[in-house]
């Protein structure tokens, strides 16, 4: 099945079983050893940037030093090159999904300490924020192409471009048909790019 339709329909049903789970209502009163997750701080460096940091400098090695990130690459730019070149792709596939769905779920209870209480609702369209923040990077949704470090300069552009917009009052509907523009405009980029080398 295909990965992108499969991670649709499990967002789908785990944001309908926290609903369910939740009744629609936020839970309050976290635990302040849980809240310090989100609003601690470490020599005056709040955690969540420690945090950030240590999964950012870990990610940057294993792509760029070790045989597993190259297995990464190679399986995402050709499944059938590499699995002809002996690397254990479906390996090297369900590890990658296994470490993604684990750094979700880091990034949510971040979130849910920060905001002192676990909302249903949290996180919506954030995983379109995701999608615009890799493909701005640079790396290609066909993959093979990519850079931890190209990434967070993605993030940091779709950081800048939603606090620019609402410093400058604009409508969130709005925001929303600007950010979905940039995504379409990148993957064209990214496609036109992959058709002329």
């Amino acid at each position: 099945m295909p990965a992108f339709v499969v991670t649709l329909g499990m967002l789908s049903m785990a944001r309908g079983a926290t609903l369910l789970y939740s009744n629609g209502r936020p839970i309050p009163n976290l635990s302040p050893a849980f809240r310090w997750l989100g609003q601690g701080f470490v020599a005056g460096i709040p955690v969540s940037v420690i945090v950030f940091a240590i999964v950012f400098i870990a990610a940057w090695v294993t792509l760029r030093f070790t045989v597993y990130g190259r297995w990464v690459y190679a399986v995402g730019g050709n499944v059938k090159s590499a699995k002809t070149s002996g690397i254990p792709t479906r390996t090297v596939t369900f590890s990658v999904y296994l470490l993604m769905g684990a750094l979700a779920g880091l990034a949510g209870l971040i979130l849910t300490a920060r905001t002192t209480s676990a909302l249903p609702q949290a996180g919506l369209g954030y995983e379109l924020d995701a999608i615009a923040a890799v493909v701005i990077g640079g790396t290609s949704l066909t993959g093979g192409i990519g850079s931890v470090v190209y990434t967070l300069i993605g993030a940091l552009i779709i950081g800048v471009i939603s606090n620019g917009l609402d410093l400058m009052g604009v409508s969130s509907y709005y925001q929303q048909i600007i950010k979905g523009a940039i995504i379409v405009v990148a993957v064209l980029i990214d496609r036109s790019r992959n058709m002329n080398p």
